[in-house]
């Protein structure tokens, strides 16, 4: 069998974390994760990335809040969960029950303050892998897009949540900007030890009946197959500009789509949208590129990894 383990080092070059296979879900498809116990082996992920956790607990946008487009998915969830503490003390026991799981906890937050505070409660609970900054999600009027879409902002976060925590840290960056690279190099020298691109494009739907937007936000997060090309680009580019690792994800729904992240750059790939239409569709994708390595030759899958660039 092909070698589908990775290894993710940081700036330094050391190790920071071991994965058995590069694939893991996008925050906030896959709830939990136990809500998946029951189509899919978590055993078998690579990772697995929780949807958002906040400060105190949120109940997410009103109204409608998510609405099908011809090729994915719109989504005002606003970030809706039950706060920290529940998570620390309801949700992280049952996830350390499942052995060989690295766990990588997605945090959000309005504040810097509420980022650090997130950030260092998880610190002192065993069993967590790293944590994903989310600084970028579209859905909420507060912190999100205001700090994923400035150099400054954002390096803010990173370094306050950076000082909070011992555990590795991703940086979820935004497609909503002209330019990623100052953004790139502003988080790498703010202390971050990898990204984790792209969350979602910013988009909106029309009620034409009721001749008024569909959400109460106005503005929604656009995910699926539609985002897809978008997604890639920005792996592309965020490899050129910086070695630490990537997580890319964005409209991947097959092991082809996967692969191509990976030659682009990507460490580790997170499947979002798909999920909701096959809930096994994790699995049919590590069993994909075993097959494509197999039929290859490719011995260790890591070797691809940014292979697109030569």
């Amino acid at each position: 069998m092909p070698d589908l383990s990775v290894s993710l080092v940081n700036r330094d070059g050391q190790t920071f974390l071991s994965l058995k296979n590069p694939v893991t879900v996008a925050s906030g498809t896959f709830g939990s994760g136990l809500e998946y116990a029951s189509y899919c082996d978590l055993g078998c992920l690579g990772a697995l990335t929780t949807k958002a956790v906040t400060l105190e607990s949120r109940q997410g946008n009103p109204g409608q809040r998510v609405y099908e487009t011809p090729a994915g998915m719109l989504n005002s969830i606003g970030l809706m969960n039950s706060g920290v503490e529940h998570f620390c003390h309801e949700v992280l026991p049952q996830l350390r029950q499942i052995d060989n799981l690295p766990l990588i906890v997605n945090v959000s937050g309005s504040t810097v303050k509420e980022y650090a505070a997130v950030a260092e409660r998880l610190n002192a609970e065993q069993g967590i892998a790293a944590l994903e900054i989310n600084v970028s999600c579209p859905n909420v009027h507060e912190g999100g897009m205001a700090f994923g879409t400035s150099p400054g902002t954002t390096a803010m976060v990173t370094q306050a949540v950076r000082k909070r925590t011992k555990l590795p840290i991703f940086i979820k960056l935004t497609p909503n900007v002209t330019d990623i690279a100052p953004i790139v190099r502003a988080v790498e020298d703010a202390g971050a030890d990898g990204f984790s691109l792209i969350n979602t494009v910013l988009g909106m739907a029309i009620d034409i009946d009721a001749r008024k937007p569909v959400f109460s936000a106005i503005f929604a997060g656009l995910s699926g197959p539609a985002v897809r090309p978008i997604a890639l680009r920005m792996v592309y580019q965020v490899y050129q500009v910086s070695k630490l690792p990537i997580i890319g994800m964005g409209g991947i729904s097959t092991w082809q789509d996967a692969l191509q992240f990976i030659l682009a750059g990507a460490s580790v790939i997170a499947v979002g949208t798909a999920n909701f239409a096959n809930p096994r569709v994790t699995m049919d994708i590590i069993q994909g590129l075993q097959s494509y390595c197999s039929h290859q030759g490719v011995d260790h899958l890591q070797e691809l990894v940014g292979l697109a660039h030569k």
